[in-house]
């Protein structure tokens, strides 16, 4: 059992080492051999973690709690760094997926196109089944070309179940399939979204407009809105979120391409800025590498 577990977490580690590298190891390595923090030291440290794509606001939150102290001294930061992200991921609540057994969950998945939403759907389906679950995939995204009959390629993959309506409204194939879940005793509901941010008002709308239909048929199986983010877009990732917030009430992030990313900072400047938790890891390519995320695995695996 205990290789097991040590399996996992080295392939976490394996995961996150660029990430770890540019965040941790580059700070640590630039820092812990200074006497002191002066001015200059923090100055560097402030720019060495916004190059690391934390965020100039968390940057700066971070550097400014050393000044004028004398209690942590540059030797210490790496342990300092590690206190203080453990704090930020905890606050921004848990990273457990919500789920209720015995009635339907609902869960509405949005995204820029080209992040890997269609494959993080196809294997949250594949998670689902394999617990022996009846899923159905709604395909809301009914306007970009071939969105559809790749959702219907990958839902076959995964054993699940869809509700496709090619160029039909959004809303109305989301209407469709609530109301397939609840007459058929399905236990989960994937909802796939379009993602086109070329119109930014008019795809806020139909997201909103889906919202609506959700909240009226089944608001109390509404267990998540999901974010779907590439880890290699960095900060352009908490503009998305930003946009996606006001939208439809965000609960959390699901992080895809996190294997072989630099950048994987973002979980820790989205908990921070958003207030999100990050809940779901996309590792690589095959349908079992979408793994649930776990905060303190994940800072062990930096540090």
């Amino acid at each position: 059992m205990f290789g097991f577990f040590k399996e996992k977490f080295n392939e976490l580690k394996s995961t996150v080492s660029n990430t770890a590298n540019v965040l941790v190891n580059n700070v640590v390595e630039n820092i812990s051999e200074e006497s002191e923090f002066s001015d200059i030291v923090l100055d560097d440290m402030e720019d060495l973690l916004i190059g690391a794509d934390l965020g100039v606001a968390y940057a700066a939150e971070l550097v400014d709690k050393l000044r004028g102290q004398d209690k942590i001294k540059p030797s210490q930061v790496r342990e300092y760094l590690k206190r203080e992200f453990s704090k930020t991921l905890e606050n921004a609540g848990s990273c457990k997926l919500n789920y209720a057994d015995n009635e339907l969950n609902i869960y509405f998945i949005a995204g820029v196109n080209g992040v890997g939403k269609t494959t993080l759907i196809a294997k949250l389906a594949h998670r689902f089944k394999k617990d022996g679950k009846k899923v159905l995939i709604a395909a809301g995204d009914t306007f970009r070309a071939a969105a559809e009959e790749q959702l219907d390629i990958w839902s076959k993959r995964a054993g699940a179940d869809i509700v496709r309506r090619d160029k039909a409204d959004p809303a109305s194939v989301v209407f469709e399939a609530i109301e397939k879940a609840q007459n058929e005793d399905y236990d989960v509901l994937l909802v796939d979204t379009a993602g086109r941010l070329q119109n930014k008002f008019n795809l806020m709308e139909e997201l909103s407009k889906i919202k609506s239909v959700i909240d009226k048929k089944a608001s109390d199986k509404l267990r998540e809105c999901i974010l779907v983010i590439d880890a290699n877009t960095g900060q352009n990732g908490l503009n998305q979120a930003k946009i996606f917030k006001d939208a439809i009430n965000l609960t959390c992030v699901a992080l895809t391409k996190l294997d072989g990313s630099a950048k994987g900072a973002i979980v820790l400047a989205i908990a921070k800025e958003m207030n999100l938790p990050v809940k779901l890891i996309g590792v690589g390519e095959k349908m079992e590498d979408l793994k649930p995320f776990n905060s303190t695995d994940f800072i062990n695996a930096l540090f």
